[in-house]
């Protein structure tokens, strides 16, 4: 069984629709290869990738609060950077995540949760407005921080390690 999907490798000439840059990226995003970068606030994501995208920051850019985990939710968020007119997601993840940031990211993980309660408000009135199921996204991420994120991240990090996915036998690294 393997632990950690690559999603790069489905890609293929999908590539061409990530054109997001490292140093625009939203700080909400998740570690991994793939996340929004100072994206249009079309709010078009959600559509393609309901389980994996989500609105924030100052301008409700798009940022990817959920890696996917197979080929085919992999063509969703595909579908949600071709949607995306400013063509600000990224798939070079792995070039930029260090194990340190990657540590550095979860210790601060208070302040996204923080973030998203404080907006519940704003959620439910973008929700009334678009019908994205927002509101439910929102719960659905706070749920993975709490219970599901740490795994994939420890994941992740032996991923960024050995370049190969964990096997059953290898001890995950800690955050």
């Amino acid at each position: 069984m393997t632990l950690y999907f690559d999603p790069l490798t489905s890609l293929g000439d999908d590539r061409e629709a990530f054109k997001g840059r490292w140093e625009d990226r939203l700080w909400l995003n998740v570690p991994g290869p793939l996340y929004g970068a100072d994206t249009d606030n079309c709010w078009t994501g959600r559509l393609h990738a309901p389980a994996h995208v989500l609105y924030g920051g100052e301008h409700a850019s798009e940022y990817v609060y959920r890696q996917p985990r197979t080929p085919a939710e992999t063509a969703r968020l595909v579908e949600a950077a071709r949607s995306d007119p400013f063509a600000c997601y990224a798939c070079d993840g792995d070039a930029w995540w260090t194990s340190d940031l990657v540590r550095e990211w979860w210790r601060g993980r208070a302040r996204v949760t923080e973030y998203l309660a404080g907006r519940r408000g704003e959620w439910a009135e973008f929700d009334a407005r678009s019908g994205q199921g927002i509101v439910a996204a929102v719960r659905d991420f706070e749920a993975y921080i709490a219970d599901g994120l740490a795994t994939d991240l420890r994941v992740y990090l032996y991923w960024l390690e050995e370049r190969r996915s964990p096997g059953a036998e290898d001890r995950l690294p800690a955050l």
